[in-house]
């Protein structure tokens, strides 16, 4: 997707400091964090949504965060995966992220 600013950050064209990257998938700095720690987890291949993805992405993420959240420092005291879908779930890229956030204990409601 030509316009999609996910996209542009895989491809190298719009600069960022990639916390983690393999070949499926890349983690960065959430512009606006919501904790201490708030990065995403950005799959490289465009999908709109959680709805559209594949379940071998789904589960491949699901299977790198033991790795990416002890990086982070912390897997110990816990943390919080998000996946926003739509306008009204709050996704503002139409591309398939999942928020992790921790460093602080998170309150409910999230919003």
């Amino acid at each position: 997707m030509t316009d999609c600013i996910f996209c542009k950050i895989v491809a190298g064209e719009i600069p960022s400091k990639k916390l983690y990257e393999d070949d499926k998938i890349i983690v960065i700095n959430d512009l606006n964090p919501g904790a201490p720690v708030h990065v995403l987890i950005i799959p490289k291949e465009h999908t709109q949504n959680i709805l559209t993805a594949s379940d071998d992405i789904v589960v491949y993420v699901k299977n790198k965060l033991p790795e990416i959240v002890k990086q982070l420092g912390i897997e110990e005291k816990g943390f919080r995966v998000v996946v926003n879908t739509g306008e009204d779930g709050g996704q503002s890229v139409p591309h398939l992220h999942f928020h992790v956030l921790g460093g602080k204990a998170l309150g409910w409601p999230p919003c």
